[in-house]
């Protein structure tokens, strides 16, 4: 039988709770689907990083390395870490240890769920550039606390870096409606952002079959709450990519089912997948969390280890769950209620 080994940080807050529910159903789904999936955890979180000082040990990255595959639960705890520190101390390492640079969020409303938005049309995928850009952490503060205080944040954008994500959302694009929306702010950013342009241009003649547009961060916003189902793969610098993933978490209902998977295209470190919501500090202790976006986060892992049969079942367990009106409200039904719908669908 084959075997998947799989790293589960479930990190602090719901994102225990979320690790642990997506697991019971992606456990079962592949014993369905004859593989298994060896889980080992670390307890790498901000508690963590109280006891030690660091959010993971040093040989951290070299640990992850042997794995097939990463299910990240949630990280941040800000009344005790600030998230500056969870963030770079955690996440951002494996992101760009592992080169994931392709950071993958889909966004659609499942069957029973109603999002805020009239049209229910829409199934936009969301490609995140996630390694460099204005996440890059080149900069620094000179003279703090002083009335001459300087902060300097440096956005990073190489050709390699940029021209690998457009390439990246242009084969995605191919494999789907042929629509690609290449989302900048060129007219204020006139270096960084033009040059993203110029190279969606070049890139786009290589692929005439592709439809592209290029919009301004402004007015994409506005396009995802006025006209969604216009849209179908999404292109976005680190920081622009990050704002208009939350956007498409609320268009398709709510945080609970926004999946994220950070992805290493060439497959020679392992990818991470994860929830695009936090740790929840408000009602880590109520287990009443939705944790149908780890478990989505959970099929795209699987579609990724070539799973895709288990894959498939997993998605229309999750449809049938919320088509039943099971995990549809925030906070209406408990965790493990959900859960075990989930489990039952499969």
């Amino acid at each position: 039988m084959k075997t998947h080994t799989i790293a589960l940080i479930p990190g602090d807050g719901i994102g225990r709770d979320m690790t642990e529910a997506a697991w019971s159903v992606l456990k079962k789904a592949a014993g369905a689907h004859g593989f298994a999936l060896k889980g080992t955890v670390f307890p790498w979180s901000c508690a963590f990083y109280r006891e030690t000082g660091a959010m993971m040990p040093a040989d951290g990255i070299d640990t992850l390395r042997s794995f097939d595959a990463i299910l990240l639960g949630a990280v941040g705890w800000p009344a005790e870490v600030p998230d500056s520190v969870s963030l770079h101390g955690l996440l951002l390492p494996i992101r760009k240890s592992f080169a994931q640079y392709a950071n993958i969020r889909p966004h659609r409303l499942l069957a029973g769920v109603e999002g805020p938005l009239k049209t229910t049309r829409f199934d936009i995928l969301c490609i995140r550039e996630n390694t460099e850009g204005e996440y890059s952490g080149a900069g620094g503060r000179i003279h703090q606390g002083t009335a001459d205080e300087v902060a300097v944040e440096t956005s990073i954008f190489t050709r390699k870096g940029v021209e690998r994500i457009l390439r990246f959302a242009f084969e995605q694009a191919r494999s789907r409606r042929r629509k690609l929306a290449s989302v900048t702010k060129s007219n204020a950013q006139k270096y960084s952002m033009v040059f993203w342009d110029d190279v969606t241009k070049q890139l786009a003649a290589e692929y005439p079959d592709v439809e592209v547009t290029s919009y301004h961060i402004d007015a994409m916003a506005a396009r995802m709450v006025m006209a969604p189902e216009t849209l179908d793969v999404v292109v976005a610098s680190n920081l622009f990519g990050d704002i208009l993933t939350d956007l498409g978490a609320a268009i398709q209902g709510g945080l609970g089912f926004a999946a994220s998977a950070n992805i290493n295209p060439e497959r020679n470190a392992p990818s991470m997948f994860e929830p695009v919501h936090g740790s929840a500090p408000d009602i880590a202790h109520l287990g009443i969390a939705n944790p149908i976006a780890t478990v989505w986060s959970g099929a795209m892992m699987l579609d990724h280890l070539g799973e895709k049969d288990a894959a498939g079942a997993v998605m229309k367990a999750i449809e049938a769950t919320t088509a039943a009106g099971i995990g549809t409200a925030p906070g209406r039904d408990r965790t493990d209620a959900i859960t075990a719908a989930l489990l039952a669908a499969l």
